[in-house]
């Protein structure tokens, strides 16, 4: 089994940065991609940003110059570092662990991320 739990989200004015983690446990054999995904209420759940056990990144359009990803492979860890928030970003963040195996994804329990204007 293997757990998925993220952390980092609260409230902050527009303009603003916040920092998720992401921390992958468990019976975790091999990693392959790491993603954050966002849902906000009445919208469908949306790929913010990903990255792959190489190194490769992948961003949303609307994030792209504001939002960074990173891993600690050691750690079975990912980041999102979000500057320059704006109200548009409100959301429940959501960490997505994709297995090499078969591709079995994990996801958290998600984590509120609200900007006020």
């Amino acid at each position: 089994q293997v757990q998925v739990v993220e952390s980092g989200g609260g409230l902050v004015q527009a303009g603003g940065s916040l920092r998720l983690s992401c921390a992958a446990s468990g019976n975790i054999f091999s990693i392959n991609a790491m993603g954050w995904y966002r849902q906000a209420p009445g919208k469908q759940r949306e790929l913010v940003a990903a990255i792959t056990g190489g190194g490769s990144t992948n961003y949303a359009d609307s994030v792209k110059g504001r939002f960074t990803i990173s891993r600690d492979n050691a750690k079975n860890t990912v980041y999102l570092q979000m500057n320059s928030l704006k109200p548009e970003d409100t959301a429940v963040y959501y960490c997505k662990v994709t297995m090499r195996v078969a591709g079995v994804a994990y996801w958290g329990q998600g984590t509120q991320v609200t900007v006020s204007s």
